[in-house]
């Protein structure tokens, strides 16, 4: 699977090689105003069945979705890693300092990249809402947007007589 520029107006399902029944699957064609377009190409030794088009492009589509989130997310002007494991952490966090009323604060979080680590503390309960609802308002958006573009993937244009 790989990002392929060609011509506008590209199949979508197309035998690319008969002798070697070698096919190719294409999807987010984004078409350029000089007769050319970029797309995503998956190739198969034989023609695929719908199941296994719809199999591609949504675990595609649900993998960018989820690279969206996990890397995404800026915060500050800091990249904020947003791996389960730095999810949950957050919302343990923030859960906590809202049933002790700010107890626990001040808690610091590492974001940025492990060559260039920027530590951000949070001593009081509006910045680390402001922080925790702004995740989440990221996800949150970031998943609408990927079930959106799975919603719009129409399946019966692969259909081949």
């Amino acid at each position: 699977m790989q990002r392929t520029e060609g011509t506008a107006g590209v199949k979508l399902i197309e035998c690319v090689s008969p002798a070697r029944n070698k096919w190719s699957v294409r999807w987010d064609i984004h078409e350029h105003g000089d007769g050319f377009a970029d797309y995503m190409e998956a190739e198969f030794g034989y023609k695929p069945t719908l199941d296994e088009i719809k199999a591609t492009v949504i675990g595609w589509y649900n993998k960018q979705t989820d690279d969206a989130i996990l890397s995404g997310f800026e915060y500050e002007g800091n990249l904020v890693w947003l791996s389960s494991e730095n999810q949950f952490n957050y919302k343990a966090a923030y859960d906590l300092a809202v049933q002790t009323d700010g107890a626990t604060l001040p808690v610091k979080f590492k974001f940025g990249t492990d060559e260039q680590p920027v530590y951000r503390i949070f001593d009081n309960m509006a910045d680390l809402t402001e922080f925790y609802t702004s995740a989440m308002r990221f996800i949150q958006n970031t998943l609408d947007a990927g079930w959106q573009r799975k919603d719009t993937f129409r399946l019966e244009l692969y259909q081949m007589e």
